[in-house]
């Protein structure tokens, strides 16, 4: 399915909807975000990892465009070469990210490894077969090939009119000035299993927890706030013993009988 995410200038990032996305979506990650006359590239298979790092840099560079992607491979190795955004033709001043599955045209051949998206912006696009993106003519074209799936092109190339592009536009949802692909960024009406195992403090999956609290950052799982700050713990003190000590959660203590309950049995 994957998750593309575009961020216009000035915007910060939705950490929890990219974390949902790419819990949906994990078979990597990638960011691009444009900075004065480049354009800022990172990749990676560990979501955590890379949504931290694109926070980092989108907070420093904010007054460009910028996107982020998690895949869900349908063609193409599971490895870090086919995590989006690819480079148009090898140019460092644009890239591209794509959600969805292309025309066979760039469908990878045998002993091919790449995804249709990387081929298409290795081999295929860089052609401009539809002409400049530009004109009326080329965007229509493209958005024609592409079918159902969309695409976003960043560039700090002077060659292009605008900085950031979205194709298809109108297959995705605008929410809070953010545009997604697809609802891959809505919370459930009831917490799936995976959002109850995201640790909210650090955004990591804890999957060697043993009890209510993340052992990286000390973050709640029942009350949702950072250990110092749980409302979990309730300080009780001892004469000999000035140390605040953990207490049960009151919905752990055995349910005290209702008076009604308790004048039927009598």
């Amino acid at each position: 399915m994957c998750l593309l995410t575009y961020l216009p200038a000035g915007i910060a990032p939705d950490l929890t909807a990219l974390v949902r996305g790419a819990v949906h979506n994990p078979h990597g990650h990638g960011y691009a975000v444009v900075a004065g006359d480049r354009i800022l590239v990172g990749h990676g298979l560990d979501a955590a990892r890379v949504i931290a790092e694109f926070d980092t840099v989108r907070a420093r560079f904010s007054d460009g465009p910028a996107l982020f992607h998690s895949r869900y491979a349908t063609k193409g190795a599971i490895d870090l070469g086919n995590c989006h955004p690819f480079h148009l033709g090898g140019d460092g001043r644009t890239v591209l990210a794509h959600n969805g599955t292309l025309p066979k045209r760039v469908h990878p051949r045998a002993y091919d490894h790449r995804s249709d998206t990387r081929i298409a912006a290795e081999d295929y696009l860089p052609t401009e077969p539809f002409g400049s993106i530009d004109t009326r003519r080329g965007a229509r074209g493209l958005t024609s090939w592409l079918g159902s799936s969309k695409l976003v092109i960043l560039t700090v190339d002077s060659a292009y009119r605008h900085r950031g592009y979205i194709f298809n536009e109108q297959a995705g949802i605008w929410h809070e000035e953010i545009w997604y692909s697809n609802t891959g960024y809505r919370p459930q009406a009831q917490p799936a299993h995976w959002e109850r195992l995201i640790c909210g403090g650090c955004l990591h999956f804890p999957r060697d927890r043993v009890g209510r609290y993340c052992p990286l950052c000390g973050w709640c799982f029942h009350c949702e706030t950072r250990l110092l700050e749980c409302s979990c713990w309730t300080a009780r003190f001892s004469d000999t013993d000035r140390s605040p000590r953990p207490l049960r959660l009151a919905r752990a203590l055995p349910a005290q009988p209702s008076p009604r309950s308790s004048a039927s049995s009598r």
